[in-house]
């Protein structure tokens, strides 16, 4: 269960814009779409390149904002490490299905305009709903 305990728009305003720049400069620099899952998959397939810097920063940056703004970690997960590892491993072939996650699809996909990407967005986002629904 995800308990969270403010609304907090401001920051989550600012990680967007951080996101958003992040991944027109993949597009534009690089001529690459901003897809984690995909980037982790090349990550983990071969040499050094800006794909493993991609995902070091990716856990860099939250380890230094735990260990730096402690009082920004508003979530906590109340789930032992088999569900978890589960629903990790559930999100891994649901990306597989999908042909990209909610970052390929949603930031970028919908930003450049692709209808499978809006369709894909759509089916995560009432998956989610759905989800939740029968949880709770």
């Amino acid at each position: 269960m995800l308990i969270s305990e403010h609304f907090t728009p401001v920051s989550a305003l600012f990680g967007g814009v951080i996101l958003g720049l992040a991944a027109s400069l993949a597009w534009v620099i690089l001529g690459r779409i901003a897809g984690i899952s995909g980037i982790l998959a090349r990550a983990l397939k071969g040499r050094f390149g800006w794909e493993q810097g991609f995902v070091l920063g990716l856990l860099t940056a939250g380890l230094l904002a735990r260990l730096f703004f402690p009082e920004l970690a508003l979530a906590h997960i109340e789930a032992g490490y088999a569900r978890l590892i589960l629903a990790g491993l559930l999100v891994g072939v649901g990306t597989r299905l999908g042909n990209g996650c909610t970052s390929g699809h949603g930031v970028c996909g919908l930003g450049r305009g692709s209808p499978r990407s809006l369709a894909a967005t759509v089916v995560f986002m009432l998956a989610g709903v759905a989800t939740v629904f029968l949880w709770r």
